[in-house]
């Protein structure tokens, strides 16, 4: 881990990946990011989580759980042929998930378009319009 002249508060992770300290602390709880605890059981982080902080939001920004990262994270960790190809698998399905999740939406619209033409049918009989 970091040694006291590289290690950094919650704080100041939190300002250098515009990350709120709560996210972190949640990001800890689901095992995605490391500290160390001071004596006073201050969290101490370590330079290399700012960019492993950045990753982390840049997987949360497509769509991904804290759960599908927590499976992600051993590929920006180890590498090696395998890991990469159990993350690729992953994403795949992950965007096979957010394929249909964007059909059942389109669908919701369409039936929420035709209750609105209904209803403005109806606005125009009953003069409302």
């Amino acid at each position: 881990m970091a040694t006291n002249s590289d290690a950094m508060k919650i704080g100041e992770l939190a300002r250098l990946t515009g990350v709120s300290a709560r996210s972190l602390r949640y990001y800890e709880q689901q095992g995605l990011v490391h500290s160390t605890r001071s004596a006073g059981g201050q969290r101490h982080y370590a330079a290399g989580e700012v960019a492993r902080v950045e990753m982390i939001r840049r997987l949360f920004d497509a769509g991904l759980s804290s759960k599908v990262i927590a499976r992600l994270l051993p590929c920006v960790d180890t590498g090696g042929t395998e890991v990469a190809e159990d993350a690729f698998t992953t994403m795949l399905g992950e965007r096979d998930r957010l394929t249909a999740d964007i059909g059942r939406l389109v669908e919701a619209r369409s039936a929420l378009d035709e209750l609105i033409e209904i209803n403005t049918r109806y606005r125009h009989e009953v003069g409302a319009a």
